[in-house]
């Protein structure tokens, strides 16, 4: 919850960071795959958009579609490097290949042990989410995005880092505006410089007087006799503000779609609590939060029988993966009950989400709760059916529903 006297932060101030007001891209995006596996060109993925967005308009570009293309290149950073992100977020771990990324890797992975998660889910997580839904039980009913889902990524990150709920405004500004240097590269440095100021301060603090929070624990990560720097520990913070609450709050929201224009599917979870962990998976797979990937071919390769050179951009795309007919049966149909094979919602190989395992535990946590509090949840029917849009992120702008 915001303090009193501190402005809240409307979610939908800067909607340049979505890139497009797409509400559905899968048919383009199945049409793509069907051109190819991987194809020239910066593919279908902007077909229906007004913007112009080009990130390296002078190098040659590929997209890359099949489940079996996307996870090729991801798997594969020794050819495909996450480089190119480094202008919107900095060097960071996302950025880093080699030797490099997997030090990085291991000095960071001991924050979201086991133990840390248990403790949060037990004692931060689950108190952050009733908070929220406290605000608004008694009205019957609410708008989800505004009042639960935007809001409950920041408010868990900012606790884990210890920092203070004034705060927690900021980072919800810092972190979209981080993200969206893709479009305003200018507004993105400067956030992220905010960032680095910001930081400074209180890791200074924590060396001096460490604390049961993750900055404090970065601060005395060791691993073979390396330890971070502080500039090392402000990347990976750069990183985990907006993965950690863009990315989360948009899945969170996919998946409350999914499931309240699924009211059949609702109601199995408000049945069997244990089916919670399959629906979140087939919601990460059915609509993603992110719907593509970028990277900088650095070597020769041919992937699926295409060739990609050395300099090319290559658009890895999530969303056409995730619905590769070849790979899932009936994939535009969203189903908790299918097989469950793994989605690339969170990336694939080295690369693959490190905050991945919080991100579910969030979003588990958040829906036991809604199930516990909100009886007979289900959309109102007084205002207009709800929508998922966007083009690079993606997330419905409005969740009105109804319960008890």
């Amino acid at each position: 919850m915001t303090e009193p006297g501190v402005a809240a932060f409307d979610p939908f101030e800067l909607q340049d960071t979505i890139l497009g007001d797409i509400r559905d891209p899968f048919p383009a995006l199945a049409a793509g795959r069907r051109r190819g596996a991987v194809v020239a060109g910066p593919g279908e993925l902007f077909a229906d958009s007004d913007d112009d967005f080009e990130i390296a308009p002078d190098a040659p570009s590929f997209t890359a579609y099949s489940h079996e293309a996307v996870t090729a290149v991801l798997r594969d950073p020794e050819a495909f490097s996450s480089s190119i992100l480094a202008d919107v977020v900095g060097q960071t771990i996302i950025t880093m290949g080699g030797e490099e990324h997997r030090r990085h890797r291991a000095l960071i992975s001991p924050a979201f042990r086991h133990k840390a998660l248990v403790r949060w889910q037990d004692e931060l997580v689950r108190a952050v989410v009733d908070e929220l839904i406290d605000r608004f039980e008694g009205a019957g009913r609410a708008e989800l995005v505004r009042e639960l889902t935007f809001d409950f990524p920041v408010q868990v990150i900012a606790r884990i880092l210890g920092l203070p709920q004034r705060d927690y405004p900021k980072f919800q500004r810092w972190s979209i505006e981080m993200l969206s240097g893709i479009v305003n590269p200018e507004r993105g440095q400067a956030a992220a410089r905010a960032l680095d100021d910001y930081f400074g301060g209180v890791l200074a603090e924590r060396r001096r007087e460490p604390k049961d929070d993750m900055i404090s624990d970065l601060s005395t990560a060791e691993v073979d006799g390396h330890r971070l720097s502080d500039e090392e520990i402000f990347a990976f913070l750069r990183m985990l503000l907006p993965a950690g609450i863009e990315t989360t709050y948009r899945s969170s929201g996919n998946l409350l779609y999914a499931l309240l224009t699924h009211p059949d599917q609702l109601a199995a979870l408000f049945a069997n609590r244990s089916l919670i962990p399959q629906a979140i998976e087939e919601g990460l797979r059915w609509e993603p939060p992110i719907l593509f990937l970028l990277r900088n071919a650095v070597q020769d390769r041919e992937v699926c029988g295409t060739r990609i050179p050395a300099g090319a951009i290559v658009s890895v795309c999530v969303g056409a993966a995730n619905r590769d007919e070849a790979f899932y049966d009936e994939p535009d149909r969203f189903d908790i009950f299918r097989a469950p094979r793994q989605h690339v919602s969170f990336g694939w190989g080295p690369h693959m989400c490190i905050g991945m395992h919080l991100a579910r535990m969030e979003t588990r946590v958040a829906m036991n709760a809604l199930l516990d509090r909100l009886p007979n949840l289900r959309l109102d029917d007084e205002f207009e059916p709800p929508f998922v849009q966007g083009t690079a992120f993606r997330s419905p702008p409005e969740l009105h529903v109804r319960f008890g």
